[in-house]
């Protein structure tokens, strides 16, 4: 028996039957409070589940997250799931088979140990059986109370896998999305939206509308509801032409200057950790200076929202990351009590962020209050996509790097501006919903925030992963509430990673040092050390060759400075554009639980990243976001995709760590530091576009 401090997680959940349920023979309900994103996370949960009950994995039944049932867990997000979410199982699960087992010895009148269990029939040593079925689920009715030790880690055997519980659906076409969902007597909405954020509402000339379309508006928010989906987009249209808007006074800054509004933007500062004392003095600084624009989620489908009035209480259903800050920021804006609102996830095109599904979830009940007792789905429109859903926030960071006579780090003072990285449903004690700023005495937007510490927001990953004597990191959140910004893969640790790593390549290269041995020289974490190595030996870093055309780049980061630790080496050629040839990846998120899964993770996050470095920015003049179709805002095509190698360094006594965000940061960093490498200059502003490299040149 032991005594094990029970997680934040099951603090706040810690009843047995909240997470498990046993009532249909031969299958086991788990209702996690996480949502299936497209990261695979249901699949690696149920692989815990199955191996501390001693279940068939297909016995396994992830039920959908609801608000109706199942654990609080907040959002999925961080990198988390299977963290924090998967260690409280495997203790649920641990609890549960010790308290069935009990029941088992007792009916049976035989010892606990003499019991042994497969696919949940456990069986004594004189061959009676009894399955975990065939107990009196109440006797899960109980609280974890951290006595019971979970197994201890084993190996997986040889090629084994965990299947994706989610992709036989996908790969066949089978109806599994928001998308897809067809509710009884649904009804199709559509939103009119403002020609530009913060617009008010002004006039709306009197329109004639098709036969049994209702007309919604409540203060500047306005829709249409019909019965066919078609009919919803002409009377949306026809609506549009009708509406006189007031537009903001604000303006939007200069999207090509972003760098100088941000560092003007009234704002917030935090400093991480001050000056040391006992640093050795420099003998000369090196500057350098990184940007990125503001970024969009480019989810291949947009956002969709469904919901229903009975009464005075509304179901949701929809693919937000987290459903109970929903139901909350939906209560909130409305003015109802928490039990009124219920919500169901339903899978949706995966955002890694705060895209627009909570929004596209709250256009649903404002336009369904007009029909009550009938469904009413939203699905947004890609130009909603792209210019009206959360974008990740525009940043710059700062680096003064000192160096001594040897070229090392004796110093370092990190320094960034950014928008808050979190606006999500609740925040801020405010709803957080696009539309609930537009309604009759709405909340006008205020400005994001970050997470506390020690996730952060825009100072995620900015203190650096090396052993730097003296070092300063200040964080300047700027308070602007436009453009709209929140959080998106990685928050600030994308660009912070990148000017931490794209400055101590020119460092090295300052000290005529190999970037991997000038890396190792400052850096004392061992498991940082090893996927370094790793990485540069998969790649063939010291035999590599470059040329005119051809250069290498590599980086490694720690993601938050508690997560799993990732290194990449990129092959990047440069002649008319910058294309990525391949990426080669070493990543150690400690315990792995599913193979496939933290190799599914590091491959998309390397290729958005890469996409995110070459391709992406959101465009706007001074009122309006301009990039609202793939031509206007460009993501990576399938044909340029790099090839990507993983190599998973499996740490099995040791804690399990999130990949979702691993390979954000040391992906983009190792791509500027091979394009650094063969044009001999550094390209500090992303995205690397041919106009870009060509200012540097220049």
């Amino acid at each position: 028996m032991i005594s094990a401090p029970l997680s934040r997680t099951l603090r706040a959940n810690p009843n047995i039957s909240t997470w498990l349920g046993f009532a249909e023979a031969g299958t086991v309900e788990v209702r996690s409070g996480k949502v299936e994103l497209g990261q695979g996370i249901l699949s690696a949960l149920a692989r815990i589940v199955a191996d501390e009950l001693d279940v068939a994995i297909d016995q396994v039944l992830m039920a959908p997250a609801s608000t109706d049932a199942g654990p609080d867990e907040g959002l999925t997000a961080g990198s988390l799931s299977v963290q924090d979410s998967g260690e409280a199982l495997r203790q649920v699960c641990a609890e549960a088979r010790a308290a069935l087992l009990d029941a088992v010895a007792a009916k049976l009148a035989v010892a606990v140990d003499d019991l042994t269990v497969a696919e949940g029939t456990v069986t004594a040593g004189d061959g009676r059986s009894m399955t975990y079925w065939d107990i009196d689920p109440d006797v899960l009715d109980r609280d974890v109370e951290g006595l019971v030790e979970p197994k201890p880690p084993k190996p997986p055997e040889p090629g084994a896998t965990t299947a994706r519980l989610d992709l036989p659906d996908k790969v066949y076409g089978r109806p599994r999305f928001i998308h897809d969902l067809r509710l009884p007597r649904l009804l199709h909405g559509r939103v009119v939206r403002a020609p530009a954020r913060g617009a008010v509402l002004a006039g709306l000339e009197p329109v004639e509308l098709p036969f049994g379309v209702t007309a919604v508006r409540d203060g500047s928010f306005l829709g249409v509801v019909a019965a066919r989906e078609e009919v919803a987009i002409d009377a949306a249209a026809t609506v549009a032409d009708a509406a006189h808007w007031q537009l903001p006074v604000e303006p939007l800054p200069d999207e090509d200057d972003l760098p100088t509004w941000l560092r003007a933007g009234a704002a917030v500062t935090t400093t991480l950790n001050g000056p040391a004392t006992d640093g050795r003095p420099p003998v000369a600084e090196v500057r350098t200076s990184y940007s990125r624009p503001y970024l969009a989620h480019g989810s291949i489908a947009p956002s969709c929202g469904i919901a229903v009035w009975e009464g005075d209480s509304v179901r949701v259903w929809s693919h937000t990351q987290g459903i109970h800050p929903l139901r909350g920021a939906i209560a909130a804006a409305l003015g109802l009590e928490r039990s009124a609102v219920a919500v169901e996830h339903v899978e949706g095109a995966g955002a890694y962020g705060h895209n627009g599904a909570d929004d596209a979830a709250f256009d649903a009940v404002l336009l369904a209050k007009a029909v009550p007792g009938r469904p009413v789905r939203v699905l947004w429109s890609r130009a909603d996509e792209l210019a009206a859903g959360p974008l990740g926030p525009a940043m710059v960071v700062d680096v003064t790097a000192g160096v001594d006579a040897a070229g090392d780090v004796v110093s370092w003072r990190h320094e960034t501006w950014s928008q808050g990285h979190t606006a999500r449903p609740g925040y801020a004690g405010t709803p957080g919903l696009l539309a609930a700023a537009a309604m009759t005495g709405g909340m006008p937007p205020v400005p994001s925030v970050d997470p506390p510490a020690p996730a952060h927001g825009a100072l995620r990953n900015a203190e650096p992963i090396y052993a730097f004597p003296d070092r300063t990191v200040l964080g300047h959140r700027v308070l602007a509430t436009e453009p709209r910004a929140s959080a998106i893969r990685g928050l600030g640790a994308f660009l912070n990673v990148v000017a931490i790593e794209g400055t101590m390549d020119e460092l090295a290269a300052r000290a005529g040092c190999d970037p991997v041995a000038y890396r190792l020289r400052h850096l004392d974490d061992q498991r940082a050390r090893d996927v370094l190595e790793r990485a540069a030996a998969n790649a063939g870093w010291a035999d590599r060759q470059g040329g005119d055309e051809v250069g290498h780049g590599i980086a490694v980061a720690r993601y938050k400075g508690t997560g799993a630790y990732c290194a990449v080496v990129a092959e990047v050629e440069a002649v008319h554009e910058v294309v990525v040839r391949r990426l080669v990846v070493a990543v150690d998120v400690g315990r792995v639980v599913s193979l496939d899964g933290v190799v599914n993770q590091i491959e998309g996050g390397a290729v958005q990243a890469t996409s995110w470095t070459l391709r992406e920015r959101v465009r706007f003049d001074r009122s309006t976001i301009t990039s609202t179709d793939w031509e206007t805002y460009p993501i990576l095509r399938f044909s340029e995709v790099p090839p990507v190698s993983v190599e998973v360094i499996d740490q099995l006594l040791l804690p399990s760590l999130g990949a979702g965000e691993a390979a954000q940061g040391p992906t983009a960093a190792a791509i500027v530091n091979a394009l650094r490498d063969v044009l001999g200059v550094a390209v500090r502003d992303l995205p690397l576009t041919a106009e870009r490299v060509a200012g540097a040149l220049s």
